[in-house]
């Protein structure tokens, strides 16, 4: 029978002989017998386990456990299974804070962007969920409308991207924001009033997002040529705007239709679905911030 001493095994596995007699002391490795000099003696068996135990260590398995390994009271499968769950873990927490870390670089807001990216999903949804109950608590809105917007979840990944966690933060700040709570809620008061008064408020008609549609479009178009909202090309725009909305909104041009159109122009009701769509992975929203700010000064 084949026979190797400790520095056999240190050649054939790459490890330390303080290494191995470590295990072999720690009864990982037994003893197969003895030089006549009294030097230990490990035979193929030992050999094996020993590299088995060199495998666990390089995967992050600790001692106890490939020792456990060894007695056949857990399987190698079982342990890699159990190891590689862990590994995942660390994964998602060092993407995290690899996330959080970037984000920071960019802001250069530490404790707020730290304590946002560590909040438990509920505890998101939680600041989502209070911004509705004020925005829209106590009003009789349309069913329909406010069953959506109150259904809407965060899905903010375990690994999100910079882009997802910067996103999430930004939207947190804006549903807490007082102004942006206000404005929402003029304009969920100005709904219940418009319902009330028997008018259709589920979800927009076709011909109303068509009519959105090609606002944004003529301000595009405006912006692309250079010309200036107070400027004749301008207020050409907003006369065509203008004409398209009231034959939609059956409503004359003139302070009604412009108070119309303000009471739900609010830009940041886009940009919350737009970082929505971000955080959740959904199709991206089209950043219009630029055409409606046009369009807002050309109307005054």
């Amino acid at each position: 029978m084949t026979h190797y001493s400790i520095g056999d095994l240190a050649r054939m596995t790459g490890l330390s002989t303080r290494t191995i007699r470590f295990y072999s002391d720690s009864g990982l490795i037994p003893v197969a017998g003895r030089t006549a000099g009294g030097f230990r003696t490990y035979d193929v068996d030992g050999l094996a386990r020993l590299k088995l135990v060199r495998t666990l260590r390089d995967l992050g398995v600790d001692l106890p456990t490939a020792q456990r390994v060894l007695a056949s009271e857990v399987s190698v499968a079982e342990v890699a299974r159990t190891h590689a769950e862990a590994i995942d873990a660390q994964m998602r927490t060092l993407r995290l804070r690899r996330a959080v870390l970037r984000v920071v670089a960019r802001n250069g807001e530490v404790e707020m962007v730290h304590e946002l990216a560590r909040l438990s999903e509920e505890e998101r949804q939680a600041i989502l969920d209070d911004f509705f109950e004020e925005v829209f608590g106590g009003l009789d809105l349309e069913p329909g409308f406010e069953q959506g917007m109150r259904s809407v979840r965060i899905e903010l990944p375990d690994d999100p991207t910079p882009e997802q966690l910067e996103a999430w933060i930004e939207l947190a700040n804006l549903v807490r924001d007082p102004d942006f709570r206000a404005s929402i809620r003029r304009m969920s008061v100005r709904h219940q009033e418009l319902r009330a008064e028997g008018a259709d408020m589920s979800a927009p008609a076709p011909e109303q997002r068509e009519a959105f549609q090609y606002a944004i479009d003529q301000a595009r178009e405006a912006l692309a040529a250079g010309a200036a909202p107070r400027s004749a090309e301008g207020a050409e725009v907003v006369r065509r705007v203008n004409e398209r909305w009231s034959t939609v909104l059956d409503v004359p041009i003139g302070p009604e239709l412009s108070r119309r159109l303000e009471e739900f122009g609010d830009p940041r009701a886009e940009r919350y679905w737009a970082l929505i769509a971000k955080i959740n992975g959904w199709p991206a929203v089209p950043d219009t911030s630029a055409e409606r700010d046009w369009l807002v000064e050309a109307m005054r």
